[in-house]
């Protein structure tokens, strides 16, 4: 639990520092698009003065070049120079293809003037001019800018957590299957001698209730190992009826609990309910579930198996009257390292989950639950094709 706690901590100091690079980089080029835009303010005004001086000089003076350089220096903001009646005098900057167009240059003009307040040219007490513009391409390739950086930034984050999933994902069946075929080469060797020891005694000891259920326990072991051994490989499917499997599950389960804690049943014990599964990895997701239904209860309660049919599918329902689940907690309990208890492993329900989905092609996931009013895990399992 721990584990995942100190995860999300660091997932949310990420996406934190991630959203004070995104708002820096923001604010910096939205500074850095206010200078330029009143650069670009002064520029026009510049213009409007050269234009203006251009016409209010006398007649004998010729030598206008260094006022045409000011004109003509601008080639990159766009520019509609309009009389008084709003009439288009002249035009730069603009899109060549389509400044002939009279609509086009009027849909301009009204564009720069909801952008930029129009600059007037006093050419002389009767007669005025203005000067509307717009932003230049490198002020608009400067606006939008960040946003495609930021664009960038969250794709290839994207693809490297997914990149990193799928690697982390690959270790982690590595590991499964390492520690699973170990598990399994483990318990084979006691467990053999277990069952040796067992016939040995009850050759002494003839009709003894403890031996059979010690030969329960062992060949309970047995299945364990089936199951670790399995882990790692395509298990077989066969169509089976599940109601069988789910009560000697509990029959076995419900002799090794509390006392005080009761197991129901929701279904005809008599009726066929045809999954195609393998048996002992189904077995193993019946007992996972219910020993975390049983950690959950504290003193008496009830932990109850529903099997409801539908047209295509099963929803298998196992709930607790324990002390629940909060809502942000409904995936992670599901997560490898995962526990509530204290000395927990937190494997059960993820191996659960690994058997469900990837070896059944079904669903597992927290129904309902909330905290004080326990909890409901449902499994469901595709029917086989008709």
């Amino acid at each position: 639990m721990n584990i995942y706690k100190k995860k999300q901590k660091w997932k949310f100091g990420l996406f934190v520092l991630a959203v004070i690079i995104g708002f820096s980089s923001l604010w910096v080029t939205n500074r850095l698009v206010s200078r330029l835009a009143e650069e670009e303010r002064k520029k026009m005004e510049l213009w409007a003065e050269a234009t203006r001086e251009i016409a209010g000089m006398e007649s004998e003076v010729t030598d206008f070049t260094f006022l045409l350089k000011v004109i003509e220096y601008n080639e990159t903001v766009p520019v509609i120079v309009a009389d008084e009646d709003g009439e288009i005098l002249h035009h730069r900057n603009l899109n060549p293809a389509r400044v002939d167009n009279p609509g086009y240059l009027l849909r301009q003009v009204a564009a720069m003037e909801s952008k930029n307040e129009p600059i007037e040219i006093e050419l002389s007490e009767e007669v005025s001019q203005f000067i509307y513009y717009g932003d230049s391409r490198l002020l608009v390739w400067l606006v939008y800018y960040p946003y495609i950086q930021l664009l960038v930034i969250v794709l290839y984050l994207f693809i490297a957590y997914y990149a990193f999933n799928i690697s982390r994902k690959a270790e982690q069946n590595q590991v499964w299957l390492g520690m699973s075929r170990e598990t399994a080469h483990q318990l084979g060797t006691p467990t053999s001698s277990l069952m040796a020891w067992l016939e040995l005694m009850k050759e002494k000891y003839d009709d003894n209730v403890l031996l059979e259920e010690l030969e329960k326990d062992i060949n309970h072991l047995e299945k364990i190992t089936e199951r670790f051994s399995k882990i790692g490989s395509k298990p077989a499917i066969k169509n089976e009826n599940i109601i069988g499997v789910i009560e000697n599950t509990l029959e076995y389960l419900s002799l090794r609990s509390p006392k005080k804690i009761k197991f129901e049943t929701n279904f005809n014990s008599h009726r066929n309910v045809i999954l195609p599964v393998n048996i002992p990895l189904f077995e193993w997701v019946i007992e996972n579930v219910c020993k975390n239904a049983l950690d959950a209860i504290d003193g008496e309660g009830e932990v109850r198996i529903s099997v409801n049919e539908k047209e295509q599918y099963v929803n298998l329902d196992i709930s607790d009257s324990g002390r629940g689940i909060p809502r942000g907690q409904f995936k992670t309990i599901f997560k490898p390292g995962y526990s509530t208890r204290r000395n927990g492993w937190g494997l059960g329900l993820s191996l659960s989950k690994r058997i469900i989905e990837e070896y059944h092609g079904g669903r597992i996931f927290v129904h309902e639950s909330s905290p004080g009013s326990g909890t409901t895990i449902r499994l469901v399992l595709r029917k086989p094709a008709k």
